[in-house]
């Protein structure tokens, strides 16, 4: 999996941490607050774009009246204490990056999470020192699954896309990965496991945990 790699590039929510779970209440409550139920097919909706483009959506779709700053400051405050406190890391996956250090491959986090969530995570789980580069969607003109994120993370780790390889747990994010020109590992998480199929069929590789890749 790791010949000619050069750099390895991760998703964060659902690939390095496990955070899925926590996001279909946030959406719960903070809907409730306008009166709003919850769609069933909201995070299929969402899935893929980055902290802004989904803020955009929710102002569009639902009608709320706070500003987008405004709407994603309350997500980043309902979420700040269970990504600092409740959220852990996937199994096996500090041995690898450990590993990764160790043979000179350069790292980096694609996310489409917030600045602030990514870094209080990656903060309060010791990553910092694993990780050469830290990068989320709202710098770039797209969300997954256009490459632009792991172009961008790519670029900053002064890497060629040809020698990445991407690890992500929903198939946007893969398709991301494979239009940037990236070889991608499909990662299992519980929240797309009815997408298990899909994301075997799209990646290079699929993993159940990170202990599979030592």
């Amino acid at each position: 999996m790791l010949e000619q790699i050069e750099a390895v590039i991760f998703d964060l929510d659902g690939t390095v941490v496990d955070s899925m779970w926590m996001w279909k209440d946030i959406d719960i409550e903070y809907l409730g607050r306008y009166g709003v139920s919850l769609p069933d097919n909201l995070q299929q909706e969402i899935a893929g774009m980055s902290f802004s483009e989904t803020a955009v959506y929710f102002k569009e779709t639902f009608g709320i009246p706070e500003s987008l700053e405004e709407i994603k400051a309350a997500w980043n405050e309902m979420a700040y204490y269970k990504y600092t406190h409740e959220v852990p890391l996937k199994p096996g996956v500090l041995d690898f990056l450990k590993r990764l250090k160790a043979q000179g491959i350069r790292t980096g986090i694609a996310t489409s999470n917030s600045r602030e969530l990514a870094w209080a995570v990656v903060d309060t789980l010791h990553l910092t020192e694993y990780l050469d580069e830290i990068h989320t969607s709202c710098e770039v003109a797209k969300g997954k699954p256009a490459p632009d994120i792991y172009l961008l993370v790519a670029e900053s780790l002064g890497v060629k896309p040809k020698h990445c390889l991407v690890f992500e747990d929903i198939p946007e994010g893969i398709l991301a990965g494979k239009s940037a020109g990236m070889k991608t590992c499909a990662v299992e998480d519980d929240f797309s496991m009815d997408l298990m199929e899909e994301k075997k069929k799209l990646a290079d590789y699929y993993i159940r945990t990170y202990h599979e890749v030592q």
